[in-house]
């Protein structure tokens, strides 16, 4: 029998990234923090820096490493 995916509960869990691993885009969350892509820019927040600032990751990283789905900004507003 298979067993049901045990995945860690990432959506609450923060990870804290080392700034001096990353480039000063990286820590400015003008590119991903796992694959350095720029464009289109990153809006999935992946973790913070030591001093509480966001680090943000694209789509195709974040479902890589496992992260839930966090919105960068506040609340989203959908119009018709």
């Amino acid at each position: 029998m298979c067993e049901r995916d045990t995945r860690p509960d990432t959506a609450s869990e923060i990870h804290v990234y080392d700034p001096s691993w990353l480039s000063g885009a990286q820590c400015m969350g003008d590119a991903c923090v796992v694959c350095h892509v720029k464009w289109p820019r990153p809006r999935r927040v992946l973790g913070e820096l030591p001093d509480g600032s966001h680090v943000y990751g694209c789509d195709e990283c974040a479902g890589i490493i496992g992260h839930q789905p966090v919105s960068a900004g506040g609340s989203l507003i959908a119009a018709r």
